[in-house]
């Protein structure tokens, strides 16, 4: 490593000492008159304790970490004893939601605020609004099918 110095218009080329650092300072000698000192911050991100789990490799003894794919991971897992009672995401009970179900227009799909008194149609605007009235029963009826609506207008 070499660092420029530049006394009185003349450049001189100093290289850092290893073995001098100490207490976070380097020495820097300097062939034209005394040794500057300055100091070497440490970066504030880094943890100095840290060991990553990967340091080392094949000569320290550990093994690299190799990823498997998502055909290896699917091979091993039906290689697995699995019993009939065991769970999985297909048996996984979960409890009702505590939050609302969202409502959405039954035209468009889009989130609805509204509910056509009539028909019980969902809507969010009033184009759909005004689409809405114009239906006849049996498109109704069948936009409430499709939501699985019990409530059928007759």
């Amino acid at each position: 490593m070499c660092l420029l110095i530049y006394p009185s218009a003349s450049v001189h080329c100093a290289s850092f000492k290893t073995d001098a650092m100490s207490d976070n300072k380097a020495t820097i000698p300097d062939p034209a008159g005394p040794q500057i000192e300055t100091a070497v911050k440490p970066l504030p991100f880094k943890e100095p304790t840290f060991v990553h789990s990967g340091i080392g490799g094949v000569a320290a003894g550990k093994k690299n970490r190799t990823w498997k794919n998502l055909k290896q991971i699917l091979a091993a897992e039906r290689v697995l004893p699995w019993q009939l009672n065991d769970p999985s995401y297909f048996n996984i009970d979960a409890p009702p939601s505590f939050k609302p179900a969202k409502k959405y227009s039954d035209i468009s799909g889009l989130p609805a605020n509204y509910t056509d008194p009539q028909s019980k149609l969902r809507f969010s605007t009033t184009e759909e609004f005004n689409y809405i009235r114009m239906l006849p029963t049996d498109v109704v009826t069948g936009y409430l099918a499709l939501r699985k609506a019990t409530s059928i207008v007759p």
